[in-house]
């Protein structure tokens, strides 16, 4: 089973933009659903976005304008991309996605998580 591997994380003063990336640790068939998840220090683990395989999305109401799910199917990559950032936004964000092995095989993984912090 592969893993996600997250990257684009970092520091960036409020109202800033950052744009997350999420792509397997290798070799997959497709990715069915991906959705990016977010933890703040003391709280529990959030969805903030979600994409279907078709290319629909979702967000929590928090990030709603603000935030864009995207995927490039090609390259089996989804992306966060984060603008008018606000110190509330700081979490480590994870990815996760249905994994398609094969036809009788899709399994969800998750990525390690890349922090992201704003600053005020």
């Amino acid at each position: 089973q592969v893993q996600l591997v997250e990257s684009g994380g970092g520091l960036v003063q409020a109202g800033g933009s950052l744009r997350l990336s999420c792509a397997p640790s290798g070799s997959i068939f497709s990715i069915k659903a991906m959705g990016w998840h977010r933890q703040a220090p003391g709280k529990q683990r959030e969805l903030v976005a979600v994409i279907t395989s078709d290319g629909s999305t979702d967000y929590a109401d928090s990030v709603k304008g603000r935030f864009t799910i995207s995927r490039d199917n090609a390259k089996n990559t989804g992306y966060l991309q984060m603008n008018s950032l606000k110190p509330e936004d700081t979490a480590v964000y994870y990815c996760n996605a249905q994994i398609v092995y094969s036809i009788s095989t899709i399994l969800v993984s998750w990525g390690q998580g890349t922090q992201v912090t704003v600053s005020s």
